[in-house]
């Protein structure tokens, strides 16, 4: 093994540092650290690193852009799979529309915990140990499959009980039950999935990740078609067959995961035994420290989206199904925020890293520039294309009727939401995770919530009124990242997270 050099050693301080910030009780980081993700993902010397290029455009959108490809292919999917459950009607739109609001807050915890794998594994793959490295991913394994047991076992025995907590009408209830066991019962492989993807990011190998993608979304869209309508002598199953559809493309992926964790360069940290599942016992509490905050947050995201979406049900199956279909474009408006956060986190902690504060702050303002560009040109596609869209998604006229003023408001929203996601992102990737936490919980409960209650509740108000909280929720979010990225304290955050040395 070649000694490491000075450079390096303080490389894996600086990276020790920022995982003891990332498992603060308090913090809750909706990316990666912004230090880990840039020492992880790029060059493992930071004076490789052209100053000058810190907070250059170019580079900006060099780290953007595949983070932007990787999620439209996602996201895509769940477009088509929404147009084609839309052909079946608005109670079968209405009932997979509360059951994604539970399987987006089951998916967030995964998440959450890929989180804290990626970050533990990049700290030992920084300091060259690829034991400690698969014994990371062995951990955060142990961890995801213990909750995916819980969040199955649940799905399986009370999917009613949910459902009517939830405040569904007897009938989608009975509808959506059946879905309901099929694709949260199947959080195993939803959990494999998502830890074994972090363990290839943290290899530095995204690439792979987007083939197994496209092949998995391939899947998915053969399946829906010949499930979904009985296709080529398949049996009509209609909402059942969607949910076989998830379940088979989830074990694909988990499939072509598993052989791609078992080849190439990356075998010799991804490839876990049972050795590494019984040395993993030593790092499941520390895994359970920098998930659990992440999860927290996604905790107060996700019962908020579904105390909004109780509100929205209020108004009858065609506003519940106007809003599943519109949380699909909402979901795909995300994408180039998403992108350039994950850029501005990585940029303005490499900034830091080389003691620039004035680089990352002008790489932050910078990466807000592209998104503000991309956010107007995806606002304009939404408030002119509104009716297409629609017609595209769904054949319900009712629904229809009902979608346009949520696509305008959303619309108008598209400027706000570039801009709050990527000061978020480069809040983050100053150590600073506790104003994002801090924003998204203020937009939320002090606006969006609050106000769509107010409208529906005490006024009686039109359903418009209601879609409108949505745009004070990214305002409140926007001002508040905004005021606190240009007072700058997060400038000081990475020289203060010093902490005590990590176990790895």
């Amino acid at each position: 093994m070649t000694t490491p050099t000075e450079s390096d050693r303080g490389l894996a301080r600086d990276i020790e540092k920022d995982v003891e910030e990332l498992g603060d009780p308090e913090l809750s980081p909706g990316i990666p650290s912004a230090s880990i993700a840039a020492h992880a993902g790029h060059a493992p010397r930071v004076e490789t690193l052209a100053p000058e290029r810190h907070d250059s455009y170019e580079e900006i959108w060099r780290l953007a852009w595949p983070v932007i490809a990787s999620q439209v292919l996602g996201y895509l999917v769940n477009l088509i799979d929404i147009a084609m459950v839309g052909r079946l009607g608005r109670d079968a739109l209405a009932a997979v529309g509360y059951v994604t609001q539970v399987f987006f807050l089951v998916q967030s915890v995964f998440f959450a915990v890929s989180f804290a794998c990626v970050a533990l594994m990049a700290r030992a793959l920084g300091a060259r140990d690829p034991a400690r490295a698969r014994q990371a991913l062995a951990a955060s394994m142990l961890v995801a499959l213990g909750l995916a047991l819980l969040t199955s076992g649940i799905a399986l025995a009370f999917p009613h009980a949910v459902l009517g907590w939830m405040n569904a009408a007897p009938e989608l209830v009975a509808l959506g039950a059946p879905y309901f066991r099929l694709v949260v019962g199947s959080s195993l492989l939803l959990a494999v999935a998502v830890i074994v993807e972090g363990g290839l990011r943290a290899a530095k190998n995204s690439r792979t990740s987007m083939w197994i993608g496209l092949f998995t979304t391939a899947v998915k869209i053969a399946l829906n078609a010949l499930l979904i309508f009985g296709l080529w002598g398949f049996p009509r199953l209609e909402l059942v067959g969607a949910g076989i559809a998830t379940v088979a493309s989830q074990l694909t992926a988990v499939t072509l995961f598993v052989v791609a964790s078992r080849r190439g360069p990356a075998r010799e940290v991804l490839s876990i035994g049972w050795l590494d599942f019984a040395r993993a016992r030593a790092l499941l509490g520390h895994i359970l420290r920098l998930a659990l905050p992440a999860v927290g947050e996604r905790v107060i995201m996700n019962l908020a989206m579904i105390s909004y979406f109780t509100i929205v049900g209020g108004y009858g199956s065609a506003a519940l199904a106007a809003y599943t279909v519109g949380v699909r474009v909402l979901a795909f408006s995300w994408i180039p925020g998403t992108g350039f956060s994950s850029a501005a986190s990585t940029l303005v902690g490499q900034a830091l890293g080389a003691q620039n504060p004035g680089a990352a702050a002008r790489a932050g303002w910078r990466a807000v520039r592209l998104a503000l560009g991309f956010s107007v040109v995806l606002g304009a596609v939404c408030a002119f294309g509104r009716e297409p869209l629609s017609r595209l998604l769904t054949n319900d006229v009712g629904v229809i009727r009902v979608l346009g003023p949520f696509m305008l408001i959303l619309a108008v929203s598209q400027p706000l939401l570039g801009l709050h996601f990527t000061l978020a992102g480069a809040l983050r990737g100053a150590g600073d995770t506790v104003t994002p936490l801090l924003a998204a919980t203020f937009g939320n409960w002090g606006f969006r919530v609050p106000l769509a209650a107010l409208g529906s509740a005490a006024l009686q108000l039109d359903l418009v009124w209601v879609w409108g909280a949505l745009f004070f929720d990214h305002l409140a979010r926007a001002i508040w990242l905004g005021i606190a990225f240009q007072r700058g304290r997060w400038r000081g955050k990475t020289a203060r997270a010093a902490g005590p040395r990590s176990p790895l």
